[in-house]
């Protein structure tokens, strides 16, 4: 996306913004991605769920920060916020809208290749369709609990999720089907890693990192690309362990910036990695980490 500038400063891309208030205006609630097309982390004083929200966002919580935290849970349509200074500083460095299904009543469907998307139209009633890079979303009324690989290639986006807006799609919206709600029934449910699997520093309630000097981080993510570099084989375990390692260490803090990310993604892709690998080992980390 080309950012334009004012007074030499970015400003969120026309088309992009014109998207989030006519979301605003359908009732849909929005959020920015950034780099690696995942939510914005939390600010200094939300890190480390010190703002009182729950642990990992599967509520809201207390918090009444004005910013762009908790993932799904900052999604709004309150276009006063969305254009807040806080806000709009999240998108002119923003990639991508993304929104809360849920929060609009509405439940996504994400077929992630063409046997999904066969399966789909040969089990499923037909409903608004959005083509992605990969496959479609199909867009049902109603809300349930998201699911993942709730069959090969199919993932559920609703409640305590976002989905990346890729347009208004075509066809007629219909009520959500049992069928899909079946699906979640049919899974068991995902296992999390153990709490003591990673060590993730506490958050804190300034902007500096309380625990590492800058040039300590500097080192680490020339360490990450070069363990990236080096790998001659499983490159994609390696990316993910890395981007694991890193986000264990910084991952609460607040000192990771796009710059780095986009550093260690630069050096996966120089391996192979497609950058929808990239992306999901990222989103994996995250995760996995309760982040």
């Amino acid at each position: 996306m080309t950012q334009a500038t004012l007074h030499g400063r970015a400003v969120p891309a026309p088309g992009l913004m014109g998207t989030v208030l006519q979301l605003a205006a359908r009732g849909i609630p929005s959020l920015p991605l950034r780099v690696g097309k995942v939510p914005f982390g939390n600010c200094p004083t939300c890190a480390g769920n010190a703002c009182g929200g729950r642990p990992n966002m599967k509520t809201p919580g207390p918090c009444q920060c004005p910013g762009v935290c908790h993932a799904w849970a900052a999604a709004t349509t309150d276009t006063a916020a969305l254009t807040s200074p806080p806000w709009m500083d999240a998108w002119r460095r923003a990639v991508a809208v993304a929104y809360h299904p849920g929060g609009a009543g509405l439940t996504v469907l994400d077929l992630d290749d063409a046997d999904a998307i066969t399966w789909a139209r040969t089990t499923l009633p037909p409903t608004r369709t959005v083509a992605t890079t990969r496959g479609e979303h199909w867009i049902y009324q109603g809300t349930m609990t998201s699911h993942n690989a709730v069959r090969p290639g199919v993932d559920i986006k609703s409640t305590m999720s976002y989905a990346r807006y890729l347009g208004p799609g075509t066809g007629t919206l219909v009520d959500l089907p049992d069928a899909v709600r079946a699906l979640a029934l049919k899974q068991p449910p995902a296992a999390r890693p153990a709490a003591h699997a990673a060590v993730v520093p506490a958050g804190v309630l300034g902007g500096e990192c309380p625990h590492r000097t800058p040039a300590y981080l500097a080192r680490g993510i020339a360490m990450a690309e070069q363990r990236i570099t080096a790998a001659r084989s499983a490159v994609h375990a390696t990316v993910y362990r890395t981007f694991l390692a890193v986000l264990s260490t910084h991952g609460r803090c607040g000192c990771l910036t796009d710059a780095h990310v986009n550093r260690l993604f630069t050096a996966a892709r120089a391996k192979g990695e497609s950058l929808r690998h990239c992306t999901d080992a990222w989103t994996n980390a995250l995760t996995t980490l309760g982040l």
